[in-house]
């Protein structure tokens, strides 16, 4: 819920209400329900809020504490915060409202910092000691709610978009090439650099800390996640039982709300799993389906048409269901406003996204969603045996990092970057990234096609997972709906890290008895193996369909692959092979030209890169040029 901004001048310049106003305006999408401010001299807070708990003006941001100590602006939800106030109240603490922020508030004035490493829930949190003339910013563990921010020396302004921060005055846009290079290696970005130059997004489960002596912003970590110690004494059955109830619990925590909640529902297990136990909690559950208008869509992507396996599951849970039907044409007027809600490129082809939050907001303000489970449950099957049999760790850096340049391999970047952006790049230094997420953990281990696994899973929940869960806060708050991960609850996520690896990949003993040789020559066709998720498929039986259960894995995406050969084709050379093309400044236009060919002459599918050619076009055309997008 809500959007958070903030400026602090440790210079001692007094911040003006002005300037506060004007960022949280830039994002008052996030918050329609209402605003709030906080300017003391050299301080400023703003907040634009989105209504979820405690919807009366006792729930009004910044929040002070009671002993006038601690002044917060805070985005997200802490689930467990009932529980925290009981405990607070058994010190003395008194609350007016039934919000959890202010719960946040009193915890600090009673712990300080320390009490956002016992918050179960989703945050980005700016803090104030007016004691101590001390600002803290600290962000949930899993980076499910995004906080960015742009340190001079001078000053620190933050927000939860960055849009915000472009508000400030002495703020230039320029854009980052150390971080273009990786976003085109991954589509993504490894580090917590950005697009921007000088814009930093706050890693997860970090804290920092400013005052006027700061001449570094320091990151402290308090949290990490750890697969390298699982309990192999745990049964299959235990492991099943167990994520049967800690399942029910993490989403009846998650729908705690003081209006309505509904929940997304694809053709498959996860959202289906959260949607199965979320209908037990309410009399009528509304539930959200994306489909894709097929009538020219060939090959494997005829099947991501999910409407029928979502009815399927809505008829079985007795859901009041909707549905968005997206065609190739939606593509064209979505993508600038899904670039402008962005701003930060991270994973996949989000525009669905887009349009499938828009349309739950018309109905809910809260909408559960099924992102996390396969990063728990090893839902990647082909891409951990790729390298499960690697036989020490630098094999296994070099078959992984190889399925993970996703866009552009380095080899290529030469090509890909114009001149003068190639000779300021390191081409090796996505390599170092992609290492420095393993070696950063003295715990992994590379001895043993276990842990090979266990290390795949660490590198994709540390990576891969919190791009997607940017990609879904900043497009469900373009449309003032706020997403809820129940998959991502501490006390699930705690017992998944411990579950074996034999009890989430159900092939796994059948692999490790292929012959070396064979192995090596199946490497291939690894795509097709689908026993991820063992344990999960096998506690939710019963919750949702058999057929959903065994249904093969596939991820949320349209058939772009056969639209851009097709209805899209024309927009796709028109945005990216034009003389007004802004983003030939730093791609080299004969690269996208060869690319394309290979795409429309059915050589080889190139969606992904082409995704981020435009969406990277889109980016320089907005945030470096300025140009204005209508209706946002």
């Amino acid at each position: 819920m809500c959007g958070i901004v903030g400026v602090f001048n440790l210079n001692q310049e007094p911040v003006t209400l002005k300037l506060i106003k004007d960022m949280a305006n830039s994002i008052a999408h996030r918050g329609p329900d209402g605003e709030g401010y906080f300017v003391s001299k050299n301080l400023g807070f703003g907040h634009k809020r989105l209504a979820v708990l405690d919807v009366s003006a006792r729930g009004t941001q910044p929040m002070t504490s009671q002993n006038g100590e601690w002044t917060v602006v805070f985005n997200g939800c802490i689930y467990n915060f009932l529980e925290l106030k009981q405990e607070l109240k058994a010190k003395g603490h008194e609350f007016i409202s039934t919000t959890d922020t202010e719960v946040i508030v009193e915890g600090l004035a009673e712990y300080g910092p320390e009490i956002f490493e016992r918050f179960n829930g989703m945050f980005a949190i700016g803090a104030y000691n007016n004691k101590e003339k001390t600002l803290y910013l600290s962000r949930d563990r899993f980076g499910i709610k995004p906080l960015y921010y742009w340190f001079d020396g001078r000053k620190i302004v933050f927000a939860s978009e960055v849009k915000a921060i472009m508000k400030h005055s002495d703020f230039n846009i320029r854009l980052n090439n150390y971080a273009l290079n990786e976003y085109f290696t991954f589509q993504n970005q490894f580090t917590f650099q950005t697009l921007f130059k000088d814009v930093i997004m706050l890693p997860p489960a970090n804290t920092v800390k400013i005052n006027e002596n700061t001449t570094i912003v320091k990151h402290v970590s308090w949290w990490d996640y750890d697969f390298s110690n699982p309990d192999e004494t745990i049964s299959f059955m235990e492991a099943k039982e167990e994520t049967e109830r800690l399942m029910k619990q993490a989403v009846a925590r998650q729908m705690i709300a003081d209006v309505p909640v509904g929940s997304y529902l694809s053709g498959g297990m996860d959202s289906g799993s959260i949607a199965s136990i979320a209908s037990n909690h309410v009399k009528r559950l509304t539930t959200f389906t994306a489909g894709f208008d097929m009538s020219e869509v060939t090959g494997v992507e005829a099947n991501y048409d999910e409407r029928r396996d979502a009815e399927l599951m809505a008829n079985f849970f007795k859901t009041e269901h909707y549905e968005q039907v997206i065609n190739a044409g939606d593509l064209s007027w979505s993508l600038p406003r899904v670039v402008w809600h962005l701003e930060d490129l991270r994973v996949g082809m989000s525009y669905p996204n887009y349009y499938i939050s828009r349309l739950a907001s018309k109905f809910v303000k809260v909408a559960l969603q099924g992102t996390g489970g396969d990063e728990l449950f090893a839902g990647y099957p082909w891409r951990y045996y790729r390298v499960f049999r690697s036989l020490n760790q630098q094999e296994f850096f070099n078959d992984y990092y190889n399925s993970w340049q996703r866009l552009v391999p380095d080899n290529d970047k030469k090509i890909l970057f114009q001149k003068d952006v190639f000779n300021n790049t390191d081409v090796n230094e996505p390599r170092k990234i992609f290492e420095r997420v393993f070696l950063f953990n003295d715990k992994l281990k590379y001895d043993t096609p276990e842990q090979h696994i266990q290390n795949s899973l660490y590198f994709e929940i540390k990576t891969f997972l919190p791009g997607l869960l940017l990609v879904g806060d900043k497009l469900a708050m373009a449309n003032g709906l706020e997403e809820r991960f129940p998959f991502m609850d501490n006390d699930l996520v705690n017992f998944a890290q411990k579950i074996p690896i034999r009890h989430k990949l159900a092939n796994l003993e059948n692999m490790k008895k292929i012959d070396e040789n064979t192995f090596r020559k199946k490497k291939k066709s690894y795509q097709e193996y689908n026993d991820g998720k063992n344990v999960l498929r096998q506690a939710m039986m019963g919750f949702i369909p058999e057929k959903i259960i065994n249904r093969k894995k596939q991820g949320f995406s349209a058939p772009d692959e056969s639209w851009y050969r097709g209805e899209n084709a024309k927009y796709i050379k028109d945005l990216l092979l034009n003389k007004k093309t802004v983003s030939s400044e730093f791609i080299n236009p004969d690269y996208i030209k060869k690319i394309l060919n290979e795409h429309f002459n059915k050589k080889v599918n190139h969606r992904l890169l082409i995704w981020s050619f435009m969406n990277f076009e889109w980016w320089t055309r907005i945030f470096l040029n300025g140009e204005k997008i209508e209706g946002v």
